[in-house]
């Protein structure tokens, strides 16, 4: 059974007219290498942790500014919210097609809140939390292309020419704002759209990016601002003592215009100093040490990187399933063809290892829980290939061939196909993360002890589930200062040093863990325990 909304009765739980008040047990372990008799065992101790959460209920109305707004993913997420809000249905081949929100997880998708006479009860995910509603969203953004959305919306080629055609006069007078361009950063071929840039120093174009947000804020009268970037993925920048290792750093090369500080890094500050939440939609390492601690030291929400969408999400799910099972994935080949500007800027090598990086680590978190099947530091051979097709524009080509070893030395091999508009698959992910973001910032909680409730770390781990490469939080003593720096865990990957997590920090790519992690967190909002699937009251 489908029920639209519910509320929760509960000593644990107070509503009130501004928020919702719960109480939450916390249950989990910890583990001690303890010297028992002489010998060393590990001991597993069962814990309980005390939490309160506080939710404000008072929903904003929301502004959300695209880097790169005219670009496939921007002008379809647009399209898409007009087409929902005004109710437009459009003639494909097959039938008349109503909008949807289809690929949301807050729009479109289910939670389990119980059972009723022995059948199951479902209800929107939107329900357990009040959340802004998309079709309100004001849009808004920049881009180094002048083109309108509604000229952007045909270029892109993604909605039927029915559709297109209605939504024009809602888009035809969208034109995105100036944006910042530097051809180091990404491939040369974009050359040609950089008809609408910012000028003068990068502390300036910082400033710039600062007076739009303000100015966007003001003339479209929203409470919140939320920004993310799905312009091109740039290559990696280089992490180096002194020019981005720290906050101090950080901005001192910006004082001195240092080349080294990518668009999205400055995007990124200019949210920073304005408190405004900032996602990281591609994979380039946007968020070098100095950004993450200068978001700490400010308690402003960062979060990314880059859309986990169709190919490495089925990954998520599959090589999960697969070690789960006792299965052995010993080589993972995955390749794709793209028509569409992103796969056009991806074909040149600084930029494609950016999202080769990014496809690749996805699963080095379940191939670690099995110490079974993996011998310490054994990994699958894992090969990542992106060609640049125009012909297909954004109908993505992904082939994926899984193989395995199984029982007594046998082989199994698994190959699979996918062909999807790639920008149907991000738009909707830009909607959570966007949607998700503002909910997170309307949320306290503190532990047993704690005197204050303060929000969740400003690095967003809850939007994991919706990224191939989830930012998490570093301990911020190793960016804190230079005698430090021999501690920050890096490796040469092509073009520079790039951060990896401090030891003791979790990176959880599994897509089922992260949604749990998601849904529970939302859960305990409003004092429901955790979805367990025990059913203990029917054995």
């Amino acid at each position: 059974m489908f029920i639209q909304s519910f509320k929760v009765e509960s000593p644990n739980v107070k509503y009130t007219e501004t928020e919702i008040h719960s109480v939450y047990s916390y249950e989990t372990t910890e583990l001690a290498h303890e010297n028992r008799n002489g010998t060393y065992q590990w001991v597993v101790k069962p814990k309980t942790v005390k939490y309160e959460f506080r939710t404000d209920t008072r929903v904003p109305k929301l502004g959300v500014m695209l880097v790169g707004w005219g670009g496939n993913n921007g002008a379809t997420l647009t399209g898409g919210v007009i087409a929902n809000r005004e109710g437009i249905s459009w003639a494909t081949k097959d039938k008349v097609q109503q909008a949807n929100y289809f690929g949301s997880l807050t729009q479109a998708s289910s939670i389990r809140v119980g059972s009723y006479n022995g059948e199951e009860i479902y209800a929107p995910f939107k329900s357990l939390l009040p959340m802004v509603n998309p079709d309100e969203v004001v849009f808004g953004g920049w881009d180094i292309s002048n083109m309108n959305l509604a000229d952007a919306m045909a270029r892109a080629k993604v909605f039927d020419i029915d559709l297109q055609k209605q939504l024009r006069p809602y888009m035809e007078h969208m034109v995105p704002l100036p944006g910042i361009y530097d051809p180091d950063f990404i491939a040369a071929n974009q050359g040609t759209r950089a008809n609408n840039v910012i000028k003068g120093t990068k502390k300036e174009q910082v400033q710039q990016i600062t007076k739009d947000i303000k100015e966007f804020k003001e003339a479209n009268k929203v409470d919140k601002v939320v920004v993310l970037w799905t312009a091109n993925t740039e290559r990696y920048s280089n992490v180096m003592v002194g020019l981005n290792d720290t906050m101090e750093s950080l901005l001192a090369s910006l004082d001195k215009d240092e080349p080294e500080i990518s668009p999205s890094t400055l995007y990124a500050i200019a949210c920073i100093l304005e408190n405004v939440p900032f996602i990281n939609g591609s994979p380039q390492n946007t968020f070098v040490p100095g950004l993450i601690d200068l978001a700490i030291q400010r308690n402003s929400l960062i979060g990314g990187d880059d859309f986990k969408s169709g190919q490495t999400k089925m990954k998520s799910v599959l090589v999960d399933f697969l070690v789960g099972a006792g299965i052995k994935p010993t080589s993972i080949v995955s390749y794709n063809h793209l028509g569409n500007n992103d796969g056009m800027n991806l074909s040149a090598p600084q930029t494609f290892r950016s999202k080769e990086i990014s496809k690749s680590n996805v699963v080095d978190d379940m191939v670690a829980s099995n110490g079974i099947l993996y011998e310490p530091g054994e990994h699958p051979d894992h090969v990542v290939v992106i060609k640049y097709v125009p012909y297909v524009g954004d109908s993505k080509r992904a082939m994926d061939e899984y193989t395995s070893e199984i029982f007594m030395g046998g082989k199994s091999t698994i190959v699979l196909h996918n062909t999807c508009e790639d920008s149907l698959l991000a738009a909707p992910i830009i909607l959570d993360l966007v949607l998700l973001a503002e909910l997170s910032t309307r949320i306290q909680l503190k532990a047993d002890g704690e005197g204050k409730f303060h929000s969740f770390h400003p690095v967003a781990t809850i939007l994991s589930y919706l990224t191939k490469a989830p930012l998490v939080i570093a301990n911020t003593k190793f960016f804190l200062s230079i005698n430090c720096l021999q501690k920050l865990y890096c490796k040469v990957i092509g073009v520079g040093l790039v951060l990896q997590v401090p030891p003791g920090t979790p990176v959880v790519n599994a897509l089922s863990k992260q949604r749990a992690m998601l849904e529970n967190i939302m859960r305990a909002c409003v004092g429901l325990a955790p979805e367990n699937n025990m059913i203990l009251e029917y054995k």
